[in-house]
């Protein structure tokens, strides 16, 4: 088993409402363990601000859809526990981190590995590292059940799941996972956003 596996990780996944700064409208979360993917858990959530008609656009969510939701505080707990992990997966890392690092407050964010960076890193030479890109190269959506669909949080979250495994898996050990040269080196970066 490669050492990459010793890890647990949480890939994450956000929809935000298209204000600025960004605020969640759905977060999904999925673990993987042992190498494995598990189960992913999702919420709506009802945002502070409405959601613009572009952002609609993209994940088709309305603010009729999280009318009925809970405001992000009275999920807070469950997503702190689904972010317990000893790092954070997400394409294009640095949104999603930096909303739930707004959400969060004195939340701690582990080690961060950005499937957009790993891609880009160990499958050179890519017309296109957007996720639907990548999930049509490497065939990621085979399987999923059935409902899902691109641009939605769980849908993404566990496209993106199954991408880090394939990155992963030919990245071989954690120091090449996290670019750095074998043996390591105290003075590289651990979070990779």
């Amino acid at each position: 088993m490669a050492d990459w596996t010793n890890l647990t990780y949480v890939v994450v996944d956000i929809e935000g409402n298209g204000q600025q700064p960004p605020d969640l409208v759905e977060f999904a979360a999925v673990p993987i363990v042992g190498g494995v993917v598990g189960e992913p858990m999702s919420w709506l959530v009802k945002p502070e601000r409405s959601i613009k008609f572009y952002a609609t656009r993209i994940h088709g969510l309305t603010d009729k859809d999280v009318m009925g939701a809970p405001v992000f505080a009275d999920i807070r707990g469950q997503v702190l526990h689904a972010l317990n992990a000893s790092a954070l997966v997400a394409h294009n890392a640095h949104v999603d981190v930096g909303v739930l690092s707004r959400k969060l407050g004195d939340w701690e964010c582990p080690e961060v590995f950005d499937t957009l960076k790993l891609a880009r890193r160990l499958v050179p030479g890519q017309q296109s590292y957007k996720l639907g890109a990548l999930v049509e190269m490497f065939k990621l959506a085979e399987g999923l059940p059935e409902g899902l669909s691109p641009h939605r949080a769980t849908y993404d979250a566990l496209v993106a799941a199954r991408l880090f495994v394939e990155l992963a898996n030919r990245a071989v050990t954690l120091e090449e996972l996290r670019g750095q040269p074998a043996g390591g080196g105290d003075d590289e970066p651990a979070a990779l956003f």
